[in-house]
């Protein structure tokens, strides 16, 4: 039987088969789409896997400065508190927000943040602090107004690190982020962003009706945003492909992730300004960029530029075009107000508000403290493969100052800018700043120009440390209080050592003078090279060489050069050498990191142990070491320090030079700091600079505005006496000279002999100390520039 087909007069096919028709192909339609659509969509969930996977759980590690403590008595000025405020992001106001403070004089009212340490959570709180006279007389408890013994202040991020890279861009957590802001931009930018599905279909319907009255409105949610913000790979040129893609991206990361998710990785993604061919992404960059503030300091009015200008960062940028800004400023303030995010009260105030923003960017440098990073990132290597500081999220707390970190580098700038001379070649510097109570690196200078990433000389620089060794030499003889003492008599007359195999050595004085018979004090604070190497071959070069190793674990072979630092170290090994005799003969292990939290605030490691008790020799004799080195700035090579003003320190010192001065050191402590600075040029070449005129200079830059402890030598063990001779006798006997011994072992008292008309000890003695009875040649010396320790 023939089938009956349905058609029209005409013979075309009827509506019956025409419908049939139209669902075939619909039909194929749908599997050809579904054909192409469901790869492609595996494709783009692979995309979105890596990239916003990568991006979401890359939490950066942080590095911190120390938290500043305060305490009744602490050495503090308020230049330098202001200075420690400032690099915490501080800001001056009325002291009752967190991250602010009010002052008034001498007497501050300080608000700090909470923050987690590495013993533990600190709370925030409001203290009142009076300084005066240089030091912290007292701290309170605003609310209570109680006296507190001690209150640690949040303190400053100085670096950021993604795995082998130093960078400055500041990822956060959705926690860390003020909760208007999180709330405004959803208010401002996608209210519906709870609900929808990544794509908002009623948006989109109000955006089509609105363009089509001739009035332009986006309907992108954030998840949208966040898809083409360079984050997934898509372009922003305005194609059907483009929007195509974003809006599959945005299906599938509501469909992965959670809205929190979302949101963490826009906060942190979306761009909000720009600074030449730097990009400003994230919210706590721009916060930076735009206010010079912590996210968590912003103001209403500051949170709401920062959700404004998202719509478009050069067409609303504050700088350029403040009218434009201010008022999208003032309408998202609006919409916060809508949406009752603040009351009618801080609408108004916000709203009468300048826009406050900085005039000039905020510093976003890559690595502000490169030196000092560099240092916490080889402190970190020994326990942490530079693959698990990347996405951990870790905090690195660190025994940074900013303020002694800052004078640091002021110093060096403005030393070596004063000695630079046509006829000597580019000077370099590096130095290491410690704290002498717990070996903690408060400051570190590598180069000088110190921002700049690159060779550290403060730790890898390998330069002969000259006189720098001279303590330690007679750190070994006055361990002997037996046969040594600080008035013990030395011989400084022509000295020859035999090398063996017909080799002689005979190093000579850097005045190219012999001095005679001369005090062991003297003989260190003027550094004379003979003396030093008698006593030092009566010692042993050997013992020399394992004294070095066991205090700073320094290599060097035990050759009689040893004696005269014939040794090539670094900054940061001397002053580890340094920090025995500073500490008071304590073994402190230098550390920059005091220790590392985990993403959670809580300590995975500690390196802030306290060092054990210095042993009693060991403290005695490095308290003889220390008063020796007093003499050095008082009356020896590093006297230009007390013209200087800074004979309120009571410093103790040692200054060294290597041959033909292309090396300059000096070796200083204080109460409470240690800084060993080295000057001279990375071409080896002479500089024509003594330790007393090249690193001295640095030291004294330093420390003529870091506040620090006088240096106060402790009396256990030690017995002070006065002396004439080779015998102990009274106070008041003309000419005699007192001199601290290990107790037990001062010489025998003897009556004080009958005076001479031309009574003077060997050397110079007594009159030296004195100031009396110089020779011209002495005159002469004190006026030029100090002389250098030794060729």
């Amino acid at each position: 039987m023939a089938i009956d087909y349905d058609e029209d007069e005409d013979g075309a096919p009827a509506a019956g088969q025409w419908k049939r028709r139209l669902v075939t192909w619909t039909l194929a339609a749908i599997g050809l789409g579904l054909g192409f659509l469901i790869p492609y969509m595996l494709y783009l969930n692979h995309q979105v896997t890596e990239r916003f996977g990568r991006l979401q759980w890359q939490i950066p590690t942080r590095v911190y400065a120390r938290p500043l403590e305060l305490r009744p008595g602490l050495v503090l000025d308020t230049r330098t508190l202001k200075t420690e405020l400032d690099a915490a992001s501080y800001h001056e106001g009325d002291g009752s927000r967190a991250g602010s403070y009010a002052r008034d004089g001498g007497r501050w009212k300080i608000s700090s943040r909470g923050f987690n340490d590495v013993d533990g959570a600190v709370p925030a709180r409001r203290i009142e602090v009076v300084v005066s006279g240089g030091r912290v007389a007292s701290v309170r408890d605003v609310a209570s107004k109680g006296k507190l013994k001690v209150v640690r202040l949040d303190p400053a991020r100085i670096a950021t690190l993604y795995g082998q890279k130093q960078e400055e861009r500041r990822l956060v957590r959705i926690e860390e982020v003020p909760e208007l802001l999180v709330t405004g931009l959803q208010a401002v930018e996608d209210r519906d962003f709870n609900h929808h599905i990544g794509i908002d279909f009623s948006g989109m319907l109000r955006a089509a009706f609105k363009t089509a009255t001739g009035t332009r409105q986006g309907a992108s949610t954030l998840t949208q945003q966040l898809a083409r913000s360079g984050l997934l790979g898509i372009g922003k040129e305005q194609t059907v492909s483009r929007k195509f893609n974003e809006i599959l991206y945005a299906l599938i990361i509501d469909a992965r992730y959670d809205k929190r998710d979302i949101l963490e990785a826009y906060l942190n993604q979306v761009y909000l300004g720009q600074r030449g061919s730097q990009a400003i992404h994230g919210v706590a960059a721009a916060s930076e960029f735009w206010f010079g503030r912590d996210l968590r300091d912003l103001k209403t009015e500051q949170v709401a530029l920062l959700v404004g200008i998202v719509r478009g960062p050069s067409w609303y940028d504050p700088r350029r075009n403040p009218e434009r800004a201010l008022e999208r400023r003032n309408f998202a303030l609006g919409e916060f107000r809508e949406t009752n995010l603040i009351d009618e009260k801080e609408y108004q105030r916000a709203l009468k508000a300048p826009l406050g923003v900085t005039d000039s960017p905020g510093t976003l440098a890559p690595n502000r403290f490169p030196a000092y990073v560099d240092l916490v990132r080889r402190q970190l290597a020994r326990d942490y493969p530079a693959d698990q500081l990347v996405g951990a999220g870790l905090s690195v707390m660190t025994g940074m100052s900013p303020a002694a970190q800052a004078l640091a580098e002021g110093g060096v700038t403005r030393t070596l800018k004063s000695l630079d001379h046509k006829t000597r070649p580019p000077l370099q510097a590096g130095l290491v700043v410690t704290d002498v109570h717990n070996g903690e690196v408060v400051a570190v200078v590598g180069s000088r120009l110190y921002a700049e990433h690159g060779f550290n000389r403060a730790v890898e620089a390998q330069r002969p440390v000259g006189s720098l060794l001279k303590p330690f030499v007679y750190l070994l003889a006055l361990a002997t209080p037996d046969r040594y003492s600080l008035a013990s008599y030395l011989d400084d007359s022509p000295v020859t050592v035999d090398l063996g195999r017909g080799k002689k050595w005979s190093p000579g004085n850097s005045d190219g003078r012999s001095h005679g018979t001369v005090r062991l004090i003297d003989a260190l604070a003027m550094s004379y090279n003979q003396a030093t190497v008698r006593v030092g071959m009566k010692v042993a070069p050997e013992r020399l060489a394992d004294l070095i190793r066991t205090l700073a674990g320094i290599q060097a072979e035990p050759n009689p050069s040893l004696i005269l630092g014939a040794l090539d170290q670094s900054p940061y090994a001397m002053a580890q050498l340094y920090q025995f005799l500073a500490s008071g003969g304590q073994i402190q292990p230098l550390h920059a990191v005091r220790g590392v939290l985990d993403a959670n605030g809580r300590a995975l490691k500690r390196y802030d142990t306290k060092p054990a008790p210095a042993q009693e020799g060991d403290a005695i004799a490095a308290r003889l070491i220390t008063i020796a080195g007093q003499q050095t700035v008082t009356s020896g090579t590093a006297a230009q320090l007390v013209r200087d003003g800074l004979g309120r320190l009571n410093a103790a010192g040692k200054t060294g030079t290597s041959n033909d001065g292309r090396d300059s050191w000096f070796a200083g402590w204080t109460g409470d700091h240690l800084a060993v600075v080295w000057v001279g040029n990375d071409q080896n070449k002479e500089t024509g600079l003594y330790g007393a005129t090249g690193a001295m200079r640095v030291w004294s830059a330093i420390f003529s505005r870091l506040p620090s402890a006088p240096l106060e030598v402790g009396s256990k063990g030690v017995d002070w006496q006065w002396v004439i001779g080779s015998n102990t006798t009274d106070a008041d006997c003309a000419g005699a000279r007192r001199f601290a011994f290990v107790a037990g072992f001062a010489p025998q008292y003897a009556p004080c002999p009958m005076p001479q008309p031309e009574a003077q000890e060997e050397g110079g003695g007594w009159r030296d100390w004195f100031g009396l009875g110089r020779d011209d040649d002495e005159k002469e010396r004190e006026t030029a520039p100090p002389p250098p320790d030794e060729q």
